[in-house]
């Protein structure tokens, strides 16, 4: 059983993100510790927001009160939900919670069954709880309620997220929002990246796309992210969707504060040497490029690659599940940068005049398998993906990718001379 815990300001939105799904039918309140229950089996939001501001002292000596904790079975666990409700009841006491107001929900809406429990990390005197070790705590509660319930060993939270904790946007089974919202959750809590390039790519893999709105608003600057639904080939369908539809951790605001979380996590535990390790493996035993994303899909890395309408490669970004790592090629070292990639691909290659011969286009992905982003070649990669925004993010530019635009823009204006 996986733990994963998340702070913030504000209780209203984790609690209409968990009451929205039970009055949905998508999910069940299995246990109140000192808020109201109705026991009609639907969540009057407001009065749960209500009753925990009771226990919210005016002055606090904490910006963030809130603590939203996701607990996750195995996929293979079956529980009933008296027993789940008995894990979430002893997991609380066993981190030092037990005596705090929180509600337990169960999500219903994906294959594996989890619990959400929202509550509060503040005291009534507005002290914050002890918070040392609280990660370590949680992981020792974790083990023994496993052993106590026979449960499979957590192992790695990666691990399970392969094995159908996220689904991909399918717009044939309709509630798009509904879809969309649960994998940016899922994701928010469980992904590392340090641009929107590599953001993008990472929605990419779910049939997810997002793009940036700027304007002005009252004499200020507003900058906000707008979601779409994408088919198998990468291309929007249906209504876009506001970030403000899915609350403040979808938006422009929390990306910008998780990129600078996110790079200072990769620096300080220097995770993407795990990563790094996987794909040299890889591209030293692959034979060609079908094999070698075969191979890193077996090791829990997918692959992103952005291509010319060529067919020459001109980006790539490394998805690995297992350590919640994004990672733009160029970040690993020259190896994995997209010129080191487009080389490979050509030296392992039988007959490498044939890989321009066809062009390779969103409609027509090369491998069947791997999800291609739609590009333009003359586009800014520092938007990440070439060719979805009209105007270009300055954060997170790939210099590798910036030179090979500038050396095919200089090529083109060579042809139109020549031409003249």
């Amino acid at each position: 059983m996986v733990a994963n815990m998340n702070v913030g300001a504000s209780l209203y939105g984790a609690l209409a993100y968990n009451g929205q799904k039970v009055n949905e039918g998508e999910g069940k309140l299995l246990l109140s510790n000192k808020i109201f229950d109705n026991g009609t089996g639907t969540m009057d939001i407001a009065r749960a927001a209500s009753d925990f501001e009771r226990y919210l002292p005016q002055r606090m000596r904490t910006e963030k009160p809130i603590i939203h904790i996701s607990l996750n079975p195995h996929p293979d666990d079956k529980l009933t939900d008296t027993e789940l409700s008995d894990i979430a009841r002893e997991y609380m006491e066993k981190i030092g919670y037990g005596e705090q107001p929180y509600v337990v929900f169960k999500h219903e809406d994906i294959d594996r069954h989890h619990l959400h429990i929202v509550s509060i990390r503040v005291g009534l005197d507005g002290k914050r709880l002890d918070n040392d070790y609280i990660h370590r705590r949680s992981k020792r509660a974790t083990d023994a309620l496993e052993k106590k319930y026979g449960l499979r060993p957590s192992g790695n939270s990666r691990r399970q997220q392969e094995q159908g904790a996220l689904r991909k946007v399918d717009v044939a089974h309709g509630n798009v929002k509904r879809q969309v919202g649960n994998v940016l959750k899922g994701l928010s809590e469980n992904y590392r990246f340090q641009s929107l390039g590599e953001y993008r790519a990472l929605l990419s893999l779910y049939n997810i796309t997002v793009e940036e709105a700027r304007g002005e608003v009252h004499g200020r600057e507003y900058r906000g992210f707008v979601y779409s639904a994408t088919d198998g080939n990468g291309n929007k369908v249906g209504n876009p969707l506001k970030a403000s539809r899915f609350g403040k951790y979808a938006g422009y605001d929390a990306f910008e504060q998780w990129c600078e979380t996110s790079k200072a996590q990769i620096k300080e535990k220097d995770l993407g040497k795990y990563t790094k390790g996987k794909v040299s493996a890889a591209m030293r035993q692959a034979s060609g490029r079908e094999e070698l994303l075969e191979k890193l899909k077996a090791k829990g890395v997918d692959v992103v690659l952005r291509e010319t309408d060529t067919g020459r490669i001109y980006g790539a970004t490394f998805i690995d599940h297992r350590t919640g790592c994004v990672l733009n090629g160029s970040r690993m070292g020259k190896e994995f940068s997209a010129n080191a990639m487009q080389e490979w691909v050509e030296a392992h290659t039988p007959h490498p005049t044939q890989l321009f011969s066809v062009s390779v286009t969103p409609e027509s992905p090369a491998d069947g398998r791997q999800p291609f982003v739609p590009h333009s070649p003359d586009t800014d990669e520092s938007t990440g993906i070439g060719g979805l925004f009209d105007i270009p993010v300055s954060q997170g530019t790939d210099p590798e990718e910036e030179t090979f635009r500038h050396r095919m823009q200089r090529k083109k204006k060579k042809r139109k001379g020549r031409g003249i």
